[in-house]
């Protein structure tokens, strides 16, 4: 008696098609990574690369493939991509912190190179880096015109501004005393054309997105000492550059 061969069908694909799938999916994601940072750095390469063994975000990577057991196939997770985002973000956050930080090492050298610390100052706080110009620095009494001695400061500025994309805003403060010209009849008047003075300048010579720039004019409302001293007043009369943290969101301060 002849006994006929039963064929089985095997639902899926083969294993081997299941792995081959998955290997190309994690060099598609790897190198959408690379194209996504653009330039690697090898250490925040080697953090990322950390933090995906870490995390162990692709031990859930659904195949593109049906496996030979259906009942095998791991569950997806929704919240794989969400955390790929995430440790992108963290890298270009960190990344911004650092050129900050290495714009106002710099400004700090070269007021340290020519003795401007004490008309200039240079610090860090939550807004970004925060430079403080004097007026005496910038203009004569009661004037918006740049003086020429202030022009290379400035330019150092611009120079280190078109190396990064953040937003900067530029305050003019003034002291209490009152003043009333032809050209400034208050002096809300003259702090925002102080303000604008200095943009139009690092705008011009820097050769600046001027969306990047916002121009406020603050009056005497903003004094960082009481008025009642010759030196009080000084202080107070100021330009106030601050080239914000990406993280800070400043229409809470505006």
């Amino acid at each position: 008696m002849i006994r006929r061969r039963v064929q089985r069908s095997e639902k899926g694909a083969p294993k081997w098609m299941v792995t081959f799938s998955d290997l190309m999916t994690l060099i598609l994601v790897f190198f959408i990574l690379l194209f996504s940072m653009s330039v690697v750095d090898s250490q925040k390469f080697q953090a990322l690369a950390e933090s995906f063994q870490d995390r162990a975000i692709f031990d859930n990577f659904p195949s593109l493939i049906p496996a030979e057991h259906p009942s095998e196939d791991t569950e997806v997770n929704p919240n794989d991509l969400t955390e790929i985002e995430e440790l992108m973000l963290d890298l270009d956050v960190e990344e911004d912190k650092e050129e900050l930080d290495k714009l106002l090492q710099e400004v700090n050298e070269y007021l340290e190179t020519h003795e401007l610390q004490e008309e200039i100052s240079a610090s860090r706080d939550e807004r970004g880096v925060v430079l403080v110009l004097q007026e005496q620095t910038l203009f004569r009494s009661a004037q918006a015109e740049v003086l020429s001695g202030a022009k290379p400061f400035l330019d150092k500025v611009g120079t280190l501004l078109g190396e990064i994309p953040n937003i900067v805003k530029v305050e003019g403060h003034t002291d209490s005393r009152p003043i009333n010209t032809s050209t400034f009849p208050s002096n809300w008047e003259l702090s925002g054309a102080r303000a604008s003075s200095v943009i139009r300048h690092l705008t011009n010579d820097s050769d600046l997105d001027a969306g990047r720039f916002m121009a406020v004019g603050y009056g005497d409302t903003r004094p960082v000492v009481p008025n009642t001293t010759e030196e009080n007043l000084r202080q107070n009369r100021r330009v106030v550059i601050v080239i914000s943290d990406p993280e800070y969101h400043p229409e809470e301060s505006f």
